[in-house]
């Protein structure tokens, strides 16, 4: 459909995290106008663990951004798991739909470059631009813009508010979803709800090609003291620092109510003392940040508004992981985006949007559905214990474990382990 003579832009996208970076970078590559808007002003900050999956380098390479190590990258070939006193390699699987690594990169240049990587592919972005509210049409309720008003790096006002009006309108906005909010999409409670907490360690440890996982954590000597909630992990940037964080599950979004300030300092004085996770060796405070989970937050199209990343509750349930997703929904609304673009029609081009998200639980509803049932058994202690104990010595059902926890299987050609993940997808009703 052709562009309204008032429009600022064939589509709006808020927030320029990997979902808005990825919206951004794939409508512009297809000659759409497209404005992204960012609340801070780069290199901003973003608690994550900084880890990215074999998935998530899979969007990195289709979106052609650099991946190399003298841009900042560091390979890691697999994961470590630490519980009930053993210890496991597992390297990540050779598949035909992802590579066998994964990387790491602070969140800090991680966001940047993928913003950076939109505009070169000429999305228009705009920096220190908080959005405060969607415009919608008088006659319809449909968003045909946003409002917005100029803010410094501290977050303070610094202009007038404006209007933007587009077509579309995209929220990348993360956990809080405020436009999505507005217009009247609410979060379901009952869907899994995760907490992460973080720091930067120089160490040692800052070249480790395994990302390592605790799923123990222990007030004292391990085995000999109190098992406290949660699980750890350690991973390294290559640049002398590594990311240190502890997270929780929670089948539903009830407050934990854990101190995860006591739980991370508790961890870190038994930590073993060659890894210099000290305090003269933290860079920075300890920040949290939700984890929403398992489309917490439908529909994820309406009125002309998509929602992609976390503002749709796109983290997994059953690793906390969210980049990869962040950067598929991205594509995949995208491509929808410009197909209804396309359209002569207002019929067809709602027609067209109304697909999004169909497809996305075609592709990820019932894997998520899994990870739900994964969240409700995990968080009762007796029953992780027992998983741990008797799991981890066993080589291939860790195997198992791992593609499914890492979303790290071929959907459509495989060995017997991704035939049978992808059976159990298919076999459960969609998220």
């Amino acid at each position: 459909m052709a562009r309204g003579a008032r429009d600022d832009a064939d589509v709006i996208v808020v927030g320029a995290g990997p979902a808005g970076s990825a919206t951004a970078h794939y409508l512009a590559q297809t000659g759409l106008d497209v404005l992204l808007l960012e609340k801070g002003t780069f290199p901003r900050d973003k608690v994550c663990g900084d880890g990215l999956t074999p998935r998530a380098v899979a969007e990195l390479i289709r979106m052609g951004v650099s991946i190399e190590e003298s841009d900042g990258w560091i390979r890691n070939y697999g994961l470590r798991t630490y519980g009930a006193g053993h210890v496991i390699e597992i390297p990540w699987p050779e598949l035909a739909e992802m590579p066998s690594y994964g990387l790491a990169r602070s969140r800090m240049n991680l966001d940047e470059t993928l913003a950076r990587h939109a505009a070169a592919s000429g999305a228009r972005l705009r920096e220190g631009m908080s959005v405060t509210a969607p415009l919608r049409s008088e006659r319809s309720g449909r968003i045909v813009g946003v409002t917005a008003r100029p803010v410094d790096a501290a977050g303070r006002r610094a202009g007038e508010e404006v209007e933007l009006r587009a077509r579309i309108v995209v929220d990348a906005g993360g956990v809080s979803a405020r436009l999505a909010t507005a217009m009247g999409i609410e979060k379901n409670t009952n869907r899994p709800m995760g907490v992460a907490v973080r720091t930067y360690f120089r160490s040692p440890r800052h070249d480790d090609d395994m990302m390592e996982s605790h799923l123990e954590l222990w007030d004292g000597v391990p085995g000999e003291s109190n098992l406290m909630p949660g699980y750890g992990w350690v991973f390294a940037l290559g640049d002398g620092t590594c990311n240190v964080g502890l997270g929780s599950l929670s089948s539903t979004a009830k407050p934990t109510r854990l101190d995860y300030k006591e739980l991370f300092a508790t961890w870190m004085r038994n930590a073993p003392a060659e890894w210099e996770f000290t305090p003269e060796n933290q860079i920075g405070p300890l920040r949290s940040a939700a984890l929403p989970m398992a489309f917490n937050r439908k529909p994820h199209y309406t009125q002309g508004l998509l929602l992609v990343g976390d503002s749709g509750g796109m983290v997994s349930p059953f690793n906390g992981e969210g980049i990869a997703y962040a950067m598929q929904s991205g594509r995949m609304a995208a491509d929808v985006v410009a197909q209804a673009l396309a359209r002569t029609s207002p019929y067809e081009m709602e027609k067209a949007l109304r697909t999004y998200p169909k497809l996305l639980s075609e592709e990820l509803g019932g894997y998520f559905t899994l990870g739900q049932a994964f969240a409700r058994i995990i968080e009762r202690p007796e029953i992780m214990r027992a998983c741990v104990k008797y799991g981890l010595p066993r080589p291939v059902l860790m195997r198992f474990v791992m593609k499914l926890l890492s979303d790290g299987f071929d959907r459509r050609d495989g060995d017997w382990m991704d035939r049978l993940i992808t059976a159990l997808t298919r076999a459960v009703p969609a998220s």
